[in-house]
């Protein structure tokens, strides 16, 4: 029996858990009296809510304060109730009615016992629903229904694991035994693919089952596994592959109904055309036609999959109405990126801040081309933020000032704010009270970890802020990126408040025009992050129609019959669909989302994660219309190697591989006109392709897809020809075109997005592209072939995400607008001077934050060591502006992107680098280092390097340490006296002290953090730096280390790579009141004022101090 979730949504919302159970899931009357058990002091009545055969569900009472018991009492709770009734089942309610907790116990021989619980907390409801339709009984089942019986789907419905890491190791295992049992196919590369398709399919498959969409049956795949084997025999190598699995998926979910043999029909029983390409016959199933698959194979997936729940999103504080595919990104990111070198698992805080700072700019710029008035100063657009800001400040930055944001998801509005204590007030004014400023404030002011001194910065910052909106100085959409607002809330009101219809048109047409391109999209989670910045913004322009339209056919006045036809056609064709959400997900998949990817398992797994997104709207069978068919959007491929337009085609047939140019001869301009022609025919058939797949009933044919296919093969085809003899290769010799085209699986924009790349380029480019050492792709890799680049300004880079970059900027138009997140290093080093030029330098508008990301504290990515910035550029708005090198704890996590602060950095420039300026305080710092006449340490003192010296540690973390003797190291394995990490510095007299001291600075410190790539200190930085002799700084240089020395403690550790090391352990700190005498003594020569030298003796000092 299988009761559909909507009958049984009601009693769930409605907290009626009596009706659900006996009138939704058919379980009788209890005979039992309520129970009463006391826990922690506190007595719980526990009342039978309905039973099955002595199986028993309780609702629990509310604890004290009338809410849910702590999980602890829970737990008491049901020791005590097992002891009246082995199996059972209890539910957790509060006084209010607001919040359900779900709580069963597995219990196995020799084995501890395993608490399953789940909660609801309004909603859809989906996730339980779905399980609970498993524990139904129909009256047809009566006689047979046992305890076992009850307690066993019990078991099944609850008893599954989390799908987190744990799902994602047993899917590679799972994975790789499918792989090898695959017969065949001769190729390891096309059978890992294959495998990875199969499972694809599978699993969406399993996704659909769990929704009642396969005829009704929960256990579709499985149950049709043993009838497909009771009617051929177990002996069958591959019955359930061929005669049923392959025509589900070509003939069933690929093909309408009505084109369905009687015998598909019978064999299949009652299951949707969804399409979607995923469901087509693969180019490997044309390439391979006598794969085979054991029954067994199956077997071992299906047990593997009903292990684990399904359709379910169980992170805190999402909507539970979807089968949320996140929940998978994780595993296939995983999975995609073990598999594809340097790609990293990236998280939705970066992934949704990238996007809607991208996505909504181009947006604004591409509607006030079409209404410019509505943009105007004063215009009705910014007026929004004049006339309510504290709706666009975040509300953690408005902590203890207007919210109390301590708990980011749910935040109370404050009547009024919380003062500052007197003591720190006093100090805003005047420096030398600010001793407290350094301690930890309390709940009350601070955020999480936060200090009086960040707080007082922070309210500063929200009355800069507000001041700002206030007073009408914001006017571009590119200040909410600097002013770090919510740009999100403000776009949907923009749209949802659009004082005409023209503004909303201009907004609409440039949603339904805009271009997202992932070049290296992996799995999928920046797509998704567009998808989910540009879903409201739909939804808000179709409510904003509907708005206008009404308000037209209310009104009493004349109108021309054609007054805002636009909109109803629309409307029109939006109504036609039984599900909205679905039908505005389709269109932004289809028509706004594009992805490339090297890796052809990456692709499939990002297809499938949109197609997952799409089912998990809907709720009956009758909502069920096709899939969009995305593999033109998704596309594998090399991003790097390829033609991205006509003219890079042209100068292929002129340029020889040796660098000569030739004339275009007759045959060769005749030969560009076909390629052109067949490029603009292919996107012609593109276009129509994916404009009839949002027309309800628009009618796709798999004829007319390998229509379009065919055409884009013989086209690329002929390119890769052209690619081929540029880089050196003989066409005409098989052997070596073949393996350089598997090698370097070029990519021809040109020809596979010939539409956008004519019109210029993508609109937005977004992504985390590889952080891969170009000599390693040289080499090559057990995942991938070794091949070469050609062209690229980047190449003396020597890193994958610096050409990624470069190409970026050649895939779009001069009006796009691009974020990434890539290693900080990328502006900072000499090295990557060249990506600075072509990349950087290029852009009228630079936001760029930095990022730590090496565990000191905490770090952004699990597992990733590299220094990190996120960039926002376009040719929108101008300016340069960064932030700190930011740090956090843990706890800071949650509000990290909130509290974002851009300074703008001017002009000021160190070398090649683009500076890390955190507040103007820090940029005057830094320009009257600058300004200094003298740098590093003269010639004439530093004129050999073979007398006096200097020490200094060439990897610093939180301080920069420098000694005059070499500190204790000892490695017997290397018969090492001394660190690999320390470096010689070259000076004499007043100069080496001085040196030293200067070194330990803050001041130095701040600068190094300023210029650096924040993890390697070269002598360039030390060299640019005024260091300044003085007998008071050699004073304290020796005072410091007698200091720092006394400080120490000996350590020993053995290491995988160096074996034991024995080293004095330095706690530089602790000397800190020394080192702000240092400073204090550069204060006074380089001319800082008291709030200048506060901010250094005070720089990032939450983090060098510890807490």
């Amino acid at each position: 029996m299988t009761t559909p979730i909507a009958n049984l949504r009601p009693y769930l919302q409605e907290f009626d858990l009596t009706g659900l159970f006996r009138e939704g899931l058919g379980w009788d009357n209890p005979p039992r009296e309520p129970l009463s058990v006391t826990a922690d002091g506190y007595e719980f009545t526990l009342t039978p809510v309905a039973h099955k055969r002595g199986f028993v569900v309780y609702r629990c009472s509310p604890g004290q304060n009338d809410q849910i018991p702590l999980y602890p009492v829970r737990i008491k709770i049901e020791n005590q109730v097992t002891k009246s009734a082995f199996e059972h089942l209890i539910i957790y309610v509060d006084e209010v009615e607001s919040t359900q907790i779900w709580q069963w116990v597995k219990r196995e021989t020799g084995k501890p016992t395993v608490r399953r619980e789940l909660r609801y907390h309004g909603g859809s409801g989906e996730n339980l629903l779905q399980r609970l339709q498993g524990i139904a009984f129909s009256i047809d089942e009566e006689d047979d229904v046992t305890v076992a019986t009850a307690s066993g789907r019990v078991r099944k419905a609850f008893d599954v694991e989390k799908v987190t890491k744990r799902f994602y190791e047993r899917f590679r295992t799972e994975l790789g035994a499918f792989t090898e049992f695959i017969e065949g196919i001769t190729n390891m590369g096309d059978r890992d693919w294959y495998a990875s398709l199969m499972l694809n399919r599978m699993m969406f498959v399993y996704f659909i089952q769990k929704q009642g969409f396969l005829a009704d049956d929960q256990d579709y795949l499985h149950n049709k596994l043993s009838e497909v084997r009771g009617t051929y025999g177990d002996g069958q190598f591959q019955g359930f592959y061929r005669e049923f699995l392959l025509r589900l998926f070509h003939e069933g979910l690929g093909k309408p109904a009505t084109e369905r043999p009687p015998d598909l029909v019978e064999l299949l029983g009652e299951v949707p055309f969804l399409n979607g390409g995923l469901f087509d016959p693969h180019e490997l199933e044309r390439d391979y036609p006598d794969i085979a698959i054991s029954d067994e194979t199956f077997e071992r997936v299906f047990e593997f999959f009903d292990d684990y729940r399904w359709h379910l999103d169980e992170r805190p504080n999402r909507e539970d109405n979807e089968i949320n595919p996140d929940v998978l990104g994780y595993i296939f990111e995983k999975y995609v990126n073990q598999k594809q070198m340097g790609a990293y698992y990236t998280k939705e805080d970066i992934t949704g801040y990238i996007s809607r700072n991208t996505v909504i700019p181009f947006l604004f710029d591409a509607a006030r081309k079409k209404d410019n008035v509505a943009f105007q100063p004063g215009g009705g657009v910014w007026r929004l933020l004049q006339d309510d800001p504290d709706r666009y400040i975040y509300r953690a930055v408005g902590h203890g000032i207007t919210w109390n944001a301590r708990a980011v998801a749910n935040p109370e509005r404050l009547d009024e704010p919380f003062d500052l204590p007197p003591e720190i007030a006093a100090g805003i004014a005047d420096v030398s009270k600010r001793g407290s400023w350094n301690e930890a404030a309390p709940d009350t002011h601070a955020l999480p970890t936060e200090t009086w001194r960040e707080v007082v910065a922070r309210r500063r910052r929200y009355e800069e802020v507000r001041a700002k909106l206030e007073s009408g100085d914001v006017t571009e959409i590119n200040d909410l990126i600097t002013l770090n607002l919510d740009i999100e809330q403000f776009a949907r009101d923009v749209i949802a408040q659009s004082e005409g219809p023209d503004l909303l048109r201009a907004f609409w047409q440039a949603l339904r025009d805009v271009s997202v391109l992932d070049p290296t999209c992996g799995s999928g989670a920046f797509l998704f992050a567009a998808l989910n910045t540009l879903e409201p913004l739909y939804t808000a322009c179709l409510e904003g129609m509907r708005g206008f339209v009404d308000d037209l056919e209310r009104t009493e006045r004349p109108r021309n019959p054609r007054a805002l036809s636009d909109f109803r056609d629309v409307l029109e064709q939006v109504e036609k669909h039984p599900n909205e959400r679905y039908y505005i997900l389709k269109s932004i998949v289809l028509n706004n989302l594009y992805g490339v990817d090297i890796m052809e398992e990456a692709t499939e797994i990002c297809k499938l994660r949109l197609f997952l997104k799409l089912v998990a709207q809907l709720e009956r069978k009758d909502q069920i219309e096709p899939l969009p068919d995305i593999d033109f959007n998704i596309r594998a491929g090399n991003t790097l190697v390829g033609f991205t337009t006509l003219d890079a085609v042209r100068e292929a047939m002129t340029v020889m591989p040796d660098g000569q140019i030739r004339a275009m001869s007759a045959e060769d301009h005749k030969t560009l006109e076909s390629i052109e022609e067949a490029a603009e025919d292919a996107e012609h058939i593109a276009h129509d392709f994916r404009r009839q797949q949002t027309m309800l009933g628009g009618e796709i044919t798999p004829a007319d897809k390998v229509n379009l296919r065919d055409r884009l093969k013989a086209l690329t085809d002929e390119l890769d020809q052209h690619l081929a003899q540029e880089y050196g290769i003989d066409v005409d010799d098989a052997a070596a075109y073949g393996a350089w085209r598997e090698s370097h699986q070029p990519f021809h924009w040109f020809a596979e997005f010939h539409g956008i790349m004519s019109r210029g380029g993508f609109d937005v480019v977004i992504g985390n592209p590889p952080y891969v050492e170009y000599s390693k792709i040289l080499k090559g890799t057990p995942e991938q072939a070794p091949y070469r680049i050609r062209g690229y300004a980047t190449e003396p880079c020597g890193n994958l995400y610096a050409f990624i970059l470069e190409r970026s900027k050649l895939l779009t138009h001069r009006r796009a607008s691009l974020s990434m997140i890539v290693p900080l290093s990328g502006h900072s080093t000499a090295r990557m001077s060249s990506l600075v030029d072509v990349f950087y330098d290029s852009y009228e508008s630079l936001h760029l934050q930095t990022i730590g990301s090496d565990s000191h504290p905490s770090r952004l990515f699990e597992g990733v060591k590299f220094r990190l910035a996120i960039f926002v550029t376009s040719n929108y708005g101008e300016g340069v502006f960064t932030t700190r090198y930011l740090r956090w704890y843990a706890e800071q996590r949650d509000t990290l992107f909130d509290l974002l602060n851009f300074v703008n950095a001017g002009d000021y420039r160190y070398a090649t680098a683009i500076p890390k300026v955190s507040h103007p305080l820090h940029l005057s710092i830094l320009k009257k280092l600058t300004t200094q006449d003298r740098k590093g340490i003269p010639r004439e003192s530093a004129r050999s390097n073979k007398g006096q010296h200097v020490l200094y540690h060439s990897a610093p973390v939180n301080w920069v340490r420098a000694h005059s003797t070499a500190p204790y190291f000892h490695s017997p394995r290397d018969n090492k006296k001394s660190s690999g990490e320390l470096r010689k510095l070259f000076a004499e007299g007043d100069w080496l002290g001085s040196a030293q001291a200067v070194l330990c600075s803050t001041t130095f410190f701040l600068w190094w953090l300023s210029v650096s790539d924040c993890y390697h200190l070269n002598r360039p930085e030390i060299d640019s730096f005024p260091i300044v002799a003085s007998p008071k700084l050699s004073s304290l240089s020796v005072k410091l280390e007698q200091d720092m020395q006394s400080k120490t403690k000996r350590r020993v550790y053995n290491y995988r790579t160096t074996g034991r090391v024995e080293y004095d352990e330095f706690y530089m700190k602790l000397s800190k009141p020394i080192i702000d005498e240092i400073d204090a003594v550069l204060a006074e020569h380089y001319g800082f004022t008291d709030e200048e030298l506060d901010f250094i003796i005070n720089y990032d000092i939450k983090y060098r101090m510890g807490r």
